[in-house]
Formats: C-alpha cells, structure tokens, sequence
C-alpha cells in the first residue's frame, strides 16, 4: 500500500480525499491543525486516517512526511517550501495546487538531486488552465501554427439561480484568499507591448468578457502573465493576459473597498467600536457626519450608486459592533463578507474558465479558437470549486505514483504526459472544454 499524506483540510479538500481513498492501493492520512475537520472528511473510510497536526511542530512534520510515500500540500501557500524542503530532505514527491513562488523554483535542482518531482500549479487556475492551454497551443504547432494572442479568464462564481446578493459572489475558498488577490498588482502584453497595472489601480482595469450562454462579466487582469509567454513557449504571441472573471459591479464595488482602505492588513485595536465607527477611522473621521455622504464624497461617486448600496448592504454603514476587538480591516471585512456572502442549503457554484486564442497558420490562415469550461457543483454536494481544484490533484497524485509520470524537479503541468491523462480523466468525470474554431 501507497501512503499519502494531505496537510490541510480547507473547503475544497473533500473531492481530493475521497477519490484517493477510492483507490485500491492507497491508504491516505489528512493531518490538520483542526483534526475534527480531517475526521469529517476520512468519514470512518478503513484506508483513511486523521491526525491532528500544527505546522509549527517542526519534528511531528518531518516524521509525518519520513513515514509517507507522496505528500499533498493543500496549506497556505507560504508553507509549501518548508515542506518541500523536507520531502527532498527524505525524498518524497510533493503536490501543490498553488503558484510556483520564486522560493519553490529555487528548489528545483534539489529536487532534482533527490530524485523528485515536486508538482505545483495542479488545480484550476493555476492548473486545468495551463493543461487546456497546452493541448491547444501543441495542436497548433503540429499542424505548422504559431499563436498569435491569448486570452484566458477564469471565475469561480455562484450559479445563476443562486446569484441573489448585490455583490453576485459567494465564497466558496477562503475570504482571505479572495481579498488578499485584490491586492496583487498585475503585468500582461498588449499588442507587443508590456502593460503594468498597480495593486491600487487593479479593478480600474476590467473588461466586459461574453460568455456564450450566461451573458458578460467582468474581467481584470491576474497577477503577472509575462513569464507564460515563455512557460507555453509561444514567443510569437502580441497578447498574453490571463485574469479573473466576476460578476458586473464586483470591480467598481473592489475598487471602492481598496479606496476605503479596507484591504490593511496592519492589526489594530477595535474594542467597543461599531461598523459605522469603523468606516469613519478609516476615512480619518470626516467632518460629515452623514455616513453615506461621507462615503460617497470619499470615494467619488453617487449616494445613490449601487456601489454604495452594496457596502450598506454588507453592513458596512451599520451601528452593529465589529466582530473583533483587535485585528486588521481585511480579517474585519473578511469576516462581514462571509457572513453575508454565502451559499444557501443546496445552492449551487459554478466555475468558468475561457481561453480565447488567435493562430496563423502557413499560407495565410488566421483562426480563432474559443475554448469553454463551465461546470455546476452538486446540490447538497461537492462545489464545482473543490471538484476542479481537488480533482486535477488527486489524479497527478495517482499518476506519479503509478509511476506513469517520470519528471523530477519543480513542475507545472504543462508536459504531455501530465496533462493529457488528467484532461481525459476530468472528462470522464463530466468535467470537460467546449471548443469553438472560426476562420478570421
């Protein structure tokens, strides 16, 4: 029997667990801080066991991992080095779900020294992204073609039917998680042409993105996507931007909040302080006294605008006391958001994610390939969330070790023998591209 270890036990853990708990020759270990979480996800299942462990318990980590055949690191992302470290140290292979940082890349030649294979980016975005990208792009080059732009959006979102607050977003990962990326500045090329957007100016710069079926969103720009200019080895390419996809008003309303300074993560002290009390600290206690006026004249815009209707909605303007007495405006701002925002008893998520490409071809042939993923989570189930980010996970973990993929260093998948077998697999699952080629 294979072991696998699963640090962490967060909200789209469950389809991870399970789908290796139903193979025949695996036993499986989730070890978190909150054991009870990693109890109610190996539910009783005879190859599964629960372990309450701290990450800070550097010797109960090392042992954990010593005594493993393969560990899964689905824990903030910046513990995965330290855990990294460890599997070289007793070379075990590792699987993330999160982005390379220039502190994993740097264990690359370890890894490779070890013998391992240190798999990163292997969920949704990052992840089936980079897959579906790949498959298209070696399609493109096999028959002489070189990519020209490309685009790719990606969101995770509520369903329609159960699209029912002004924000049009539900959490279904963490608030933190959401917010902390409104904070990241972003880079992408433009008609050959680099384009740098600040943090503070990020949900300045959104598009309407049509998406056939469900009508248009908003999309911004994601991080840097300079360096998969290279990753993808498309160097031909005028366009490469790759950004998130939300409901219209999400970016005006984000951009109010980054304005209002509610994304500080400077831990203050808040004992006996209201919503209201709050709002006026952080807008350096205003003269008005009027809270909606004081807002609206902060920020630039309408009393009457629906970006102010959503932050009263929220609470934000309310005599309610804040949730705690010492912290930061984001974990304040975290915590009223997950309250108000989240799925009701059987209400379904729903993901997007759309790569638009732009290929030529010898002899003139422009071409136009649209490609679509758009999957519903289970009602009273798994969310499309934790289908897509832990499934491509559990099945990279299985495939190394059945030892059908034999790299070794820090990865992402966008190697054949990575994502050809785990695309086929997610199809068989029902989660699968539609794909749309037009002549341009």
């Amino acid at each position: 029997m294979k072991k696998v270890l699963i640090l962490g036990a967060g909200l789209v853990a469950r389809p991870l667990v399970r789908y290796l708990l139903d193979q025949p020759d695996f036993k499986v270990e989730v070890a978190s801080r909150t054991v009870s979480k990693a109890v109610k996800l190996i539910d009783n299942h005879p190859d599964g066991e629960a372990r309450e462990l701290n990450l800070k318990d550097e010797e109960g980590l090392k042992k954990e991992i010593a005594d493993s055949d393969i560990i899964i690191s689905m824990v903030p992302y910046s513990f995965h080095p330290k855990v990294a470290k460890y599997c070289i140290d007793y070379n075990k292979h590792m699987v993330t779900t999160s982005y390379v940082s220039e502190v994993m890349q740097n264990l690359d030649d370890e890894a490779k020294k070890a013998g391992i294979l240190i798999l990163n980016e292997v969920g949704l975005d990052p992840g089936i992204d980079h897959m579906e990208a790949m498959r298209i792009i070696h399609d493109v080059e096999e028959k002489g073609g070189e990519i020209l732009s490309f685009t790719s959006y990606c969101g995770g979102l509520p369903a329609p039917e159960a699209n029912t607050n002004p924000f049009g977003y539900k959490f279904s990962w963490s608030p933190v998680g959401v917010l902390l990326a409104g904070k990241n500045s972003a880079q992408y090329l433009k008609d050959g042409q680099q384009v740098f957007i600040p943090s503070e100016d990020l949900f300045k710069n959104y598009t309407l993105i049509n998406i056939e079926g469900l009508g248009e969103f908003e999309g911004y720009p994601n991080r840097n996507s300079l360096p998969y200019i290279q990753l993808y080895g498309i160097q031909s390419t005028e366009i490469m931007l790759r950004g998130t996809l939300r409901n219209k008003g999400w970016c005006p309303t984000m951009k109010s909040i980054v304005d209002l300074g509610l994304l500080d993560e400077e831990e203050k002290e808040w004992e006996g302080f209201t919503f209201k009390g709050f709002i006026r600290h952080l807008m350096h206690n205003p003269a008005e006294e009027d809270i909606k006026k004081a807002m609206s004249a902060l920020l630039n815009i309408e009393e009457d605008s629906e970006v102010i209707k959503r932050l009263e909605w929220l609470g934000l303007m309310s005599e309610e006391p804040l949730p705690v007495n010492r912290g930061s405006a984001m974990d304040i701002l975290g915590a009223k958001m997950l309250e108000k925002l989240q799925y009701e008893e059987g209400e379904r998520d729903m993901i997007i994610l759309q790569h638009e490409f732009i290929a030529s071809y010898p002899g003139g042939k422009k071409e136009k390939i649209t490609s679509t993923l758009i999957d519903f989570g289970i009602p009273n189930g798994d969310s499309s969330m934790a289908r897509t980010v832990g499934l491509p996970a559990a099945i990279g973990t299985r495939l190394i070790l059945e030892g059908k993929i034999g790299l070794v260093g820090v990865h992402i998948p966008i190697i054949p023998e990575v994502y050809v077998p785990i695309l086929q697999e997610l199809k068989e699952m029902g989660i699968a591209f539609k794909e749309k080629r037009e002549e341009i």
